[in-house]
């Protein structure tokens, strides 16, 4: 089979791969799509190598089940569904509490494995797969359903976990609308009911979340911050999403969060917000608020995520590349030229 492949820092390729052979517990995919996310540029631009052989990418993986593996019931040739992304151990006190994105056997990191990044993924034409990874989507389109397993999910989950802050008549803002922020704003619209701004450095990204249900767009610049708490009264947002992660936006959150509001980090970009123990007051850090580094989702949140789009309250921006042009797709991706989100077709 044809499997796009990390192969040395920044190179990516096209390679023929032999099909994988399942176990007992496993399913065999046939991939229908398979999603570009920014955590594959961060290991494909990743500076020294990681290891010696090459590794598939792709863990936004659609597809239809090819074969079963002996010991797997309840489970069907022809089933068409999405992957879970953290393979986990399933008993530990986490896992059986539904906090499977930070199973105890991923230790300190909270990383669990994950395909595309530590396990052969799903950039290619089948993959095997854990069978309990398995999510049903019925009809959904393969082009539509595959970002839904990271995009959707980390976008869902961060917005869960500040439910109790985003109440009617409330400001969410949204720093960033691409692949997950784009998601974020039609979540937003679909299960509260707070204002919606929208935050971003490029004009047609600002374009992108009008069309995704956002009540305001910003264009980033110095005025940013004073325009978000002139809006807010001057108290700031209850939520601030950064799907960014830099220095400036993590700096952008700290000065707009409002008092007992909420700061959830999920872009990975290594910015540092100032938060310090000192007085409140000014542009630091309010009482009460609160911040969180986001990691991907639970399967909870997935099903939850999977049932948005068949009602149709989730529509992703998708750009469709065929397999052989993925590494035309990262190139695109890394330059900040994506709409929405890249998914690979084999």
């Amino acid at each position: 089979m044809r499997a796009l492949q990390w192969t040395g820092p920044e190179t990516v390729a096209v390679n023929d791969i032999p099909v994988p052979e399942i176990g007992p517990n496993d399913l065999l995919l046939r991939v229908g799509a398979a999603g570009v996310c920014h955590s594959d540029l961060t290991l494909v631009n990743f500076p020294i190598r990681l290891r010696e052989d090459p590794l598939t990418l792709g863990h936004e993986i659609a597809g239809t089940i090819e074969a079963v593996g002996s010991d797997v019931s309840g489970r069907e040739i022809g089933e068409r569904g999405l992957v879970y992304l953290f393979w986990t151990c399933g008993v530990c006190r986490e896992c059986v509490s539904g906090n499977e994105n930070v199973c105890l056997a991923a230790g300190r990191v909270a990383m669990p494995p994950c395909p595309g990044l530590t396990i052969e993924g799903g950039m290619a034409e089948y993959v095997r797969i854990p069978a309990n990874t398995f999510v049903p989507i019925g009809d959904l389109d393969f082009l539509q359903a595959a970002p839904v397993a990271d995009a959707a999910l980390t976008a869902y989950h961060a917005i869960r976990g500040a439910r109790d802050v985003l109440r009617p008549g409330g400001t969410a803002v949204a720093i960033g609308i691409g692949g997950l922020g784009h998601v974020a704003v039609q979540i937003l619209r679909a299960v509260t009911g707070v204002r919606v701004i929208a935050v971003d450095v490029a004009k047609e990204k600002l374009e992108l979340a009008a069309d995704c249900g956002a009540d305001l767009g910003i264009l980033s610049d110095e005025s940013t911050v004073a325009q978000i708490l002139e809006l807010t009264g001057g108290r700031g947002a209850e939520a601030v999403f950064d799907f960014v992660g830099v220095d400036a936006t993590a700096k952008l959150a700290v000065e707009t969060v409002a008092p007992n509001g909420a700061y959830r980090m999920v872009g990975i970009g290594g910015g540092a917000p100032e938060i310090t123990a000192g007085p409140a007051g000014g542009p630091g850090w309010p009482w009460g608020a609160t911040v969180r580094k986001s990691l991907g989702g639970t399967r909870s949140d997935l099903h939850a995520c999977v049932a948005l789009a068949q009602a149709g309250k989730l529509h992703m921006e998708v750009e469709r590349f065929d397999l052989a042009d993925g590494p035309e797709a990262f190139q695109r991706l890394d330059k900040g030229q994506i709409r929405g989100r890249a998914v690979l077709v084999p």
